[in-house]
């Protein structure tokens, strides 16, 4: 049990044994009231007759009550919970263990109404309300923020949580045709002439945002200027003439539908189609950015619900060595330190890791590259004239 579960459990223990103590008494009370009144029954007045008769109501009332606040606290509870689109296999594995480990705690059935997609269009629609999640597992850390800024979060979701709210975490990978027939090696490779590129929209999807940033860093952190990154990157979204709204999309058009000569992808995806027979041809860029996914309790829903224990419990089961080696097994990266030393040597090396923070924080990057008018939109608009 973690720490912050124990003063759950015992406040819990505590209020449970009030309850059987208090009912005990009532029930004792209760019965002595009513032995009085066969007493009175014999020669008293009908004022003192129904003096006790009443009491012994409300005593009666009083009981059930107790006994039936008792056994409430063991009604099922539902969490809602709204994800991006590639955690569905991570979730469906842990999902059941926490369920499990709940009921044998708590002896309380927890079920789970899942939503996954874009990770964009995911905190879009917690934000008009269409999803009323009480956890969320995204893309990244801006779309909590977005989902903060519009009150549904308290401030500083991410200095209240392990990680800094980070949970699970990936690389970005580039996937290529079979033999790789264009020599793709590197991201200065996706702006050549001839290169047909499968892409997410950053608006909608998350995977989208860290594409774009690894484009980006991987010219500015390598000591490229800003005007450089701008040619390079626009000539990467040139190479794009179809932007999907989610990465799931984007696989579904690139391995389905045959489009495209590369597609770009989470590394753990590419690595767990491989381990299911899915042999992909792929190169992990030696430049490469640090996928950052975080998970939060929605305030405002999980006070509306009354579902915040066992949200939080939830989201601090994420953490844990079980839940962090289901990540491992679907290739994520672990932020559990003990699993992440289990598993080190399953993942290609990274030369030069970059994180978000290097490109300025989520505020800088909101607004430099993806509000109204920002990079993103001046590029799309080259690109389109």
């Amino acid at each position: 049990m973690s720490k912050s579960q124990q003063p759950t459990q015992l406040s819990k223990f505590l209020n449970e044994g009030m309850q059987a103590y208090a009912m005990k008494a009532l029930r004792t009370i209760q019965v002595s009231y009513q032995n009085a009144i066969r007493s009175w029954l014999d020669g008293r007045s009908i004022q003192s007759f129904v003096s006790l008769f009443l009491i012994s109501i409300f005593l009666t009332i009083a009981v059930a009550s107790c006994s039936g606040s008792s056994s409430a606290s063991k009604n099922d509870v539902k969490l809602k919970l709204v994800s991006f689109s590639v955690t569905k296999a991570a979730h469906d594995q842990i999902i059941p263990k926490f369920i499990e480990k709940w009921k044998q705690e708590h002896n309380q059935n927890v079920t789970f109404e899942q939503s996954y997609g874009g990770s964009g269009a995911q905190a879009a629609a917690v934000i008009n309300g269409s999803q009323e999640a009480d956890i969320v597992h995204l893309a990244l850390p801006l779309d909590v923020s977005k989902i903060a800024l519009a009150g549904l979060i308290k401030s500083g979701w991410e200095t209240k949580a392990p990680r800094s709210g980070i949970v699970s975490r990936s690389v970005a990978a580039i996937v290529t045709r079979e033999g790789n027939p264009k020599g793709i090696q590197t991201w200065a490779d996706l702006a050549k002439d001839g290169v047909k590129v499968i892409a997410a929209n950053p608006k909608t999807s998350g995977i989208a945002i860290w594409e774009f940033l690894a484009f980006w860093g991987s010219v500015t952190l390598t000591g490229g200027d800003e005007a450089t990154a701008l040619d390079y990157v626009t000539k990467v979204y040139k190479n794009t003439p179809t932007l999907t709204k989610d990465a799931r999309e984007a696989s579904d058009l690139f391995f389905q539908k045959g489009e495209g000569d590369v597609l770009i992808n989470y590394e753990n995806e590419v690595i767990l189609a491989g381990k299911n027979g899915t042999k992909l041809p792929y190169v992990v860029p030696q430049v490469n950015i640090s996928i950052d996914n975080p998970v939060a309790i929605v305030d405002k829903n999980v006070d509306k619900h009354a579902t915040r224990e066992v949200a939080q419990a939830f989201v601090d089961f994420l953490y844990s060595t079980e839940a962090q080696r289901e990540f491992a097994k679907l290739q994520y990266r672990p932020v559990n330190p003990s699993v992440t030393q289990e598993v080190a040597s399953q993942y290609p090396p990274i030369k030069t890791l970059f994180t978000s923070q290097d490109l300025g924080g989520w505020e800088i990057i909101q607004n430099k590259f993806f509000g109204d008018g920002a990079i993103f939109d001046k590029i799309q608009a080259v690109n389109k004239a």
